[in-house]
């Protein structure tokens, strides 16, 4: 059995989900210790134990340690269903970690899924939908398989109540990626959304945000949602090239001003357009399991996070790939995998 160090590198709930999603490709038992030993609230939480259950239904896996809090966990997975399955986070926790858990495995199943997905649909502390849906999904596609992902309902942080939709048709492998240019700008737009507040809000985040990138007018949106769970608030800030779309979120929090949300996020977003390159911080982190199951691929991207950095030296361990990150400019990296 394969034992992995949960605490290692940036020591989060990644090395969770991808050793878990390596366990079902593969067919390989693995013992999980150390699980985000260094949180404040180190073991599993509410999505990270749904996500090891997931993995066991669609792996039809023995496991022990999957209880709130624990810190190991044992996973042994004997196939990969597919077919219908249905998660409940039972909380604000993030469907879309939960999905990319269980996603990778199901991209090779041998026949289609449909994923119904409960829970938060936009949160701070993991990629939203719309990044799912916008920026990861399409390049994903690319890869061959398809894939089509429907918000019923969102679920803002902290009530949560979300529904997502999930449809996946496999291919038996994985096509290369590269991402070199993003080409062409195509689009670019900026929505606050507010869930159950006042409207006033996404004005205020919306001046922030224009304010730091200087688009014109009609590039900033409001929308304000009425009813459901809530409150609730994001601004999402999208910006379309002919090779890829990148997304940029910021959340409303309490006691954190609407004017700081929209300028962190507006920054975030102007920094990316400075670099050059087709790769947000966030959607690297997300591409590397892809690639490195199709076997090669490689992309440009702002300074790797040590979440990117950490979760390349598992995909190393794990799958014994062979894998650079080397800057190429001021702001600018290329990573290339291969085996």
């Amino acid at each position: 059995m394969l034992t992995i160090d949960g605490s290692t590198g940036e020591g989060g709930g990644q090395i969770l989900r991808t050793t878990l999603s390596l366990s079902l490709i593969t067919q390989t038992p693995v013992r999980i210790t150390s699980i985000r030993k260094g949180r404040a609230r180190p073991g599993l939480m509410r999505q990270h134990l749904t996500s090891v259950q997931a993995a066991a239904q669609v792996g039809r896996a023995e496991v022990s340690g999957a209880a709130l809090g624990s810190q190991e966990v044992v996973f042994r997975p004997t196939a990969i269903v597919a077919g219908e399955h249905t998660f409940r986070v039972g909380s604000a926790g993030s469907t879309t970690l939960v999905l990319q858990t269980v996603l990778p495995a199901l991209l090779r199943a041998p026949a289609p899924s449909t994923l119904t997905l409960e829970g938060g649909t936009h949160n701070p502390m993991a990629p939203p939908f719309d990044f799912l849906d916008l920026a990861y999904l399409p390049l994903v596609r690319r890869m061959g398989p398809e894939i089509t992902a429907t918000l019923v309902t969102p679920g803002f942080y902290p009530a949560g109540g979300g529904l997502a939709r999930v449809s996946i048709a496999p291919v038996p492998a994985l096509a290369p990626l590269e991402l070199l240019s993003r080409g062409e700008l195509r689009g670019r737009r900026a929505v606050a959304t507010v869930a159950n507040l006042p409207s006033a809000v996404a004005l205020r985040e919306l001046d922030a945000a224009a304010a730091v990138l200087g688009w014109e007018p009609a590039c900033f949106r409001p929308s304000v949602l009425r009813g459901g769970h809530g409150p609730g608030n994001v601004i999402t800030i999208v910006v379309e090239s002919e090779h890829v779309t990148e997304v940029f979120t910021g959340f409303g929090e309490r006691g954190v001003r609407a004017e700081s949300v929209g300028a962190k996020a507006a920054e975030e977003a102007r920094d990316y357009l400075a670099a050059g390159v087709p790769v947000g911080e966030h959607l690297a982190d997300q591409l590397l399991l892809p690639i490195a199951l199709a076997g090669r691929g490689a992309f440009r991207t702002v300074r790797p996070s040590s979440h990117t950095t950490t979760h390349l030296q598992l995909l190393r361990d794990l799958l014994g790939i062979r894998a650079s990150v080397e800057p190429i400019s001021e702001g600018a990296w290329h990573i290339e995998i291969g085996r």
